[in-house]
């Protein structure tokens, strides 16, 4: 397969199965063990919205940036140069900003609307991933854009590009330049892309395992052997 493909392929998956793989379940010679699963930022938390959970997942190649108050000491970025680092990388790709703004405003930044989102998708974006809020949610939902964040507001104030394609820190989750971002209404989990073709052939396996596992649970119902099939799951007693 082309990573297209794979990339493809990765959307018939929700997002919990792919954290599964990726580290959540490290004792599963299914999973990855990539990232210590309690102590390494690797999936978002708890504080982001999916906007249009009927789009279902969308992967990308992550495309990072900073988002902050002005610096007259500083102005050499704009968001053109955000547009050129989506241009210049593989495709499709997610953009995931942090916003670093004071705490009094914080809430109050509708960064992201609709002139944005048009020109990231016309530049290869599917999908953008924030700890803040964004605005235009109507206008964007006819776009086929997915959104992750904190929130909405109708408005902002100014604001600048502080970095392009740097480390950043979104909602608990860590993100490098040009790692997966795997994303839907559950939250987005982040894992290097030269695992690609890995993690899809380990959900692949999992998902096998797990319709036959199901499938035994229901004939077991009401024969008082559910409890036999947990026992050879992860939901079953400790040794």
């Amino acid at each position: 397969m082309t990573e297209q493909e794979m990339l493809n392929a990765l959307k018939e998956f929700d997002t919990p199965s792919i954290t599964n793989v990726v580290a959540t379940y490290p004792k599963n010679p299914l999973c990855l063990g990539l990232y210590n699963p309690w102590t390494q930022n690797w999936y978002t938390d708890a504080s982001l919205r999916c906007w249009y959970p009927e789009l279902g997942p969308v992967v990308g190649y992550a495309v990072t940036c900073v988002y902050g108050l002005p610096d007259p000491n500083y102005g050499v970025l704009s968001f053109a140069d955000v547009i050129a680092a989506m241009e210049a990388s593989p495709q499709p790709t997610i953009f995931c900003f942090e916003q670093r703004f004071p705490p009094e405003i914080a809430k109050k930044v509708g960064l992201s609307g609709g002139n944005m989102t048009t020109a990231m998708k016309a530049a290869g974006c599917v999908g953008a991933l924030t700890n803040g809020p964004s605005r235009d949610i109507d206008e964007i939902r006819s776009m086929g854009f997915q959104y992750l964040t904190a929130g909405v507001c109708a408005g902002h104030g100014d604001m600048a590009i502080h970095a392009v394609n740097v480390p950043v820190s979104i909602a608990g989750m860590d993100v490098a330049p040009g790692e997966i971002i795997h994303m839907d209404e559950n939250g987005a989990v982040k894992f290097p892309a030269q695992y690609l073709a890995e993690v899809l052939d380990r959900v692949t396996k999992l998902r096998d395992q797990e319709a036959e596992h199901m499938a035994k649970v229901r004939a077991a119902a009401g024969t008082g052997g559910v409890s036999a099939v947990l026992s050879g799951g992860h939901y079953g007693r400790k040794q």
